[in-house]
């Protein structure tokens, strides 16, 4: 009987300290993700921190958005990032590169590279790709080539796909702030429910 308490008092405590630490959910990206123009509990991740903590659900959200942030600065940062371990990683990069026009091929280079090096570290890990958009400016081809970029990356890489995260926002006023780029409040709330979708399944 004796044996029998001990052996149920170790469990226990194994699973309190089990229970007390938390998964972590990385958000890696540019303006969008730092939430540019807003307050930091106003853009999207914290949204999504809020829900998770409403569900009684034991995950960190990391906001590790940049702005100005681009696919190869993505790659020169992602190291410093995965110093500590992430469990799911919602990766939001390449719309500077397309409003630069930069080499898409350069692009995919670099989103891969991210994969590949968040994939090493983390190799029960879970990524979630987020797709992108640019304006229709920098031409026809350039933009479709550009929107096929993420569905050929997730289909190789066999990742779950936010598609075109942005393509709630619709140019709304009230959803976009007066650059035309970065989303309001209110915009936010429509993007973490767009990432929510996807993201639910996966904790």
């Amino acid at each position: 009987m004796k044996k029998l308490f001990i052996t149920t008092l170790i469990f226990l405590a194994g699973s309190a300290l089990q229970a007390q630490s938390s998964q972590t959910i990385l958000f890696f990206g540019d303006s969008i993700t730092a939430g540019l123009g807003v307050q930091q509990e106003q853009a999207f991740p914290a949204i999504i921190q809020e829900k998770i903590d409403s569900l009684g659900l034991n995950y960190e959200v990391i906001n590790g958005g940049l702005s100005g942030e681009t696919s190869a600065g993505g790659v020169r940062r992602i190291d410093w990032i995965l110093r500590r371990d992430i469990d799911i990683m919602v990766l939001e990069l390449g719309g500077n590169d397309g409003l630069r026009g930069i080499d898409l091929s350069s692009t995919k280079d670099n989103l891969q590279q991210i994969i590949d090096k968040y994939q090493a570290k983390n190799p029960n890990g879970q990524i979630i790709l987020a797709g992108m958009q640019v304006p229709p400016n920098l031409g026809q081809e350039y933009t479709s080539q550009f929107q096929e970029l993420y569905p050929e990356l997730a289909e190789e890489n066999d990742l779950p796909l936010i598609p075109l995260i942005m393509n709630k926002l619709g140019g709304e006023e009230e959803l976009i702030q007066g650059d035309g780029i970065h989303p309001t409040p209110k915009g936010h709330e429509v993007i973490a429910e767009t990432v929510w979708d996807v993201l639910k399944d996966y904790l």
